[in-house]
């Protein structure tokens, strides 16, 4: 066998190297791949949406059911109570009487005369009292008897009329047919109301039956305004000589009905 040349056996010395490098190396290279080969992550579950429940209020209402449904929640109805009516003061209760008295004959509505007395009187009966229930003086006449039982209560003033209170007249007629202005306390009469302007409306049994009249305190001379509305009846009609007179002319009085 002839021997091999140097240049051969540099090269077959190389290949030997190569393949022991070879096998020393793939164990290392393996081996590092290995450590830094990235993790199989393992399937995660579909992330589902989180419904935040609606908390119930007054506003939103109740959540209720499968699906969640709104229900709205009802207020309560407002409970209907009926207003219970003002009671009527005795002022007013008496007005109230006396108003429903015009027009209409005073026979038949109380054992009352016909007449002024007679009518505040049956208009007090609407409240239980009887005007006249202190009686006569001798040679007195009813007005007189019932300006003094108001006299004695401390009911009397002449001013700030109300409803239900009494109002005095003198000289409205010539009661001892002298032709004097003598006779005192003649005419009574219940106040209905007082408008804005201070005109005072009162019932009265006059000559011709029950009626409303006017008195206007601040205009005592003045039977109407400009426009016509009435300030003032007349209470006295024009004879002896003499002029009508109007009801302020003639007014005496009141009486309070609160005290009577």
């Amino acid at each position: 066998m002839l021997g091999r040349s140097p240049v051969n056996a540099r090269r077959d010395t190389l290949v030997r190297t190569r393949m022991m490098l070879r096998k020393l190396l793939l164990p290392v290279v393996l081996g590092v791949l290995g450590t830094v080969a990235p993790a199989v992550a393992a399937p995660r579950e579909p992330v589902r949406p989180v419904v935040k429940a609606k908390k119930a209020t007054a506003s939103t209402g109740k959540l209720s059911g499968a699906r969640g449904k709104k229900l709205v929640a009802k207020a309560p109805a407002p409970s209907k109570k009926k207003k219970k009516p003002v009671p009527l003061t005795k002022g007013r209760r008496v007005a109230r009487r006396a108003g429903s008295l015009v027009g209409v004959p005073l026979a038949g509505q109380g054992q009352v005369p016909d007449d002024c007395s007679g009518l505040v009187r049956a208009a007090y009966h609407a409240v239980g009292i009887e005007l006249l229930s202190h009686g006569t003086l001798p040679g007195e006449n009813a007005v007189s008897a019932i300006y003094r039982r108001a006299q004695r209560a401390g009911a009397l003033r002449k001013r700030d009329p109300k409803p239900g209170d009494l109002v005095f007249f003198h000289e409205t007629y010539d009661r001892n047919r002298d032709g004097l202005r003598n006779d005192g306390l003649t005419h009574i009469g219940v106040i209905e109301g007082v408008e804005r302007d201070g005109t005072v409306v009162f019932v009265h049994r006059g000559g011709d039956g029950v009626k409303r009249s006017r008195m206007n305190l601040r205009l005592p001379t003045q039977q109407r305004t400009k426009s016509g509305q009435v300030l003032n009846d007349y209470i006295r009609r024009a004879e002896g000589g003499e002029r009508a007179r109007l009801s302020s002319e003639l007014f005496s009085g009141f009486a309070s009905a609160v005290r009577l």
